[in-house]
């Protein structure tokens, strides 16, 4: 006889609906609500901070495509990282949600691939090349952040069904009938955590397609008002043209503002009408330089000189035209090196000077604004100070002077008391000023480091410190002098040594 064949019993087929009303009463369940509140508010804020910007390179420059760090706002500017680390926000580009662009720059690269976007017959097509490469950027970035969130979830899912199995876990420890075996309870657990876990990836899933949604869509709403990469980025680079007839004999060049020019020294004998302009002294640091090295320095520094009218551009003191010092500097054959002090006038430095010797209080938050919008335009005009420098013709030794501190935070004195009337100078408004200084000179370090240039700390006696050790009291003018808080004739000497030692010898 055939001995029939025994099927086996198939197993149990789950009906959609039946798996589509698990997940909506799971959907119910206050663990798994949690859970998805943890991933979307937390999980993609943290995917967002760890996830790596790319490196592309695009006319020529290299760029660094991500997003910004994100904040509690409901909308924010895109932003634009120059040298120094500067952030600069990008007012036209605002979108809503945590997903705000991020474009890092490095030194600005002049080359041929920089040049198309100049040319008529590639501008377009060069245009049209890098905004692809962005967008291919930006979208490998956001694909990393997505797997990155995927990553968060999978773990913060992990850690809550731990969690719900040790509470059945203690509930069954609690009751008096017979407990359940351990492939009992993860039978039971298994369905719970399964479809916790998908609906927590889910929604975290649908709140990044979200987030990247308005982030395109307020790019696009933002680049429709651009005309041109150079309204999103600046300008194109252009440096100052040479200045006047050749110049020779000079081994060395000091460019800069009144500190260097060294106002209120003794006068240069035949001043020229430029020197009598920018009030240049007989003791200036081109001067002391010259002497302590036996060679002729020439002093381009002038008073009131700021990266824009002064260095960069051509400056104007009382009826006289004063050109551009790199325009100038140019024009001297044989050039070995460099110096160059520049920062407090591009910053305003005696507003908030004045403002802290007059108010109670001078940290409140509108002038630390007004400070960081003015540091933030000294960093983009630095840079291009900086990219001047780099190319000048005979490649001179360049060294970027740092700004000092005028007091000491235990500063008690006539100088820091102020005229009558005022509230003067405590601890925290000294300090205040000092974390200022240090943000400009971490600025003035960054880039210098950037093009490879030395960086001169001049060690001046502060105001109130009384006699330094050699007797010769503070390096600076105080109140009572025509120029306060300029360099002594002391003063200017002691930033010329500092600035010697990092001179290479010259032949």
């Amino acid at each position: 006889m055939l001995r029939t064949a025994q099927r086996r019993p198939e197993p149990p087929r789950r009906h959609p609906r039946r798996h589509l009303g698990g997940l909506l009463r799971e959907l119910r369940s206050w663990p798994t609500l949690l859970l998805i509140a943890l991933c979307v508010f937390a999980g993609i804020p943290a995917a967002v901070a760890l996830t790596p910007n790319q490196e592309i390179v695009t006319l020529g420059q290299h760029i660094s495509v991500g997003a910004r760090t994100p904040t509690l706002s409901v909308a924010g500017p895109a932003q634009l990282v120059q040298i120094g680390n500067t952030e600069l926000d990008i007012p036209r580009l605002r979108v809503y949600g945590p997903l705000r662009p991020q474009l890092v720059l490095g030194p600005v690269q002049r080359n041929a691939a920089a040049a198309e976007v100049l040319d008529p017959d590639r501008t377009r097509q060069a245009r049209e090349d890098a905004t692809t490469t962005l967008t291919n950027g930006f979208l490998r970035w956001y694909a990393f952040g997505a797997l990155g969130l995927v990553a968060i979830t999978l773990a913060a899912s992990a850690i809550a069904g731990c969690i719900r199995i040790l509470a059945l876990l203690r509930r069954q420890s609690r009751i008096d009938r017979a407990h359940l075996s351990i492939a009992e309870i993860w039978h039971r657990s298994a369905g719970t955590l399964g479809r916790m876990t998908v609906l927590a990836l889910t929604a975290s899933l649908l709140a990044w397609g979200a987030c990247g949604a308005m982030a395109y869509q307020g790019t696009v709403r933002g680049l429709a008002h651009i005309s041109s990469l150079s309204d999103l980025v600046g300008t194109y680079h252009v440096s100052p043209a040479p200045v006047g007839p050749k110049v020779f004999g000079y081994t060395g060049a000091v460019i800069g503002d009144s500190r260097v020019a060294r106002v209120g020294g003794p006068p240069i004998p035949d001043a020229t009408p430029a020197d009598l302009a920018c009030e240049r002294s007989a003791d200036s640091l081109a001067r002391e330089l010259g002497r302590l090295l036996t060679t002729q320095v020439r002093n381009l520094a002038c008073s009131g000189a700021t990266i824009t009218e002064g260095l960069r551009g051509p400056q104007q003191r009382g009826d006289q035209t004063v050109p551009a010092q790199v325009g100038l500097l140019k024009q001297i054959d044989g050039l070995r090196f460099v110096v160059v002090a520049i920062g407090p006038n591009d910053l305003g430095w005696a507003d908030f000077l004045s403002y802290c010797y007059g108010a109670p209080d001078c940290t409140d938050n509108l002038t630390q604004g007004e400070f960081d919008y003015r540091l933030a335009a000294f960093d983009r005009e630095y840079g291009n100070l900086l990219q001047d420098l780099g190319e000048l013709p005979e490649r001179p030794q360049v060294v970027i002077m740092t700004s000092y501190d005028v007091f000491d935070p235990d500063a008690d004195c006539p100088d820091s008391h102020g005229p009558p009337g005022v509230a003067g100078l405590d601890r925290a408004k000294i300090e205040l000023l000092s974390a200022r200084n240090a943000a400009l000179n971490s600025i003035l370090r960054s880039g210098a480091e950037k093009y490879g240039f030395d960086v001169a700390r001049p060690g001046l006696a502060q105001l109130c410190t009384g006699p330094a050790g050699d007797a010769l009291g503070p390096d600076l003018q105080g109140l009572a002098a025509p120029h306060p808080f300029h360099p002594t004739g002391v003063g200017s000497l002691r930033m010329a040594a500092a600035t010697a030692r990092l001179l290479e010898p010259l032949p």
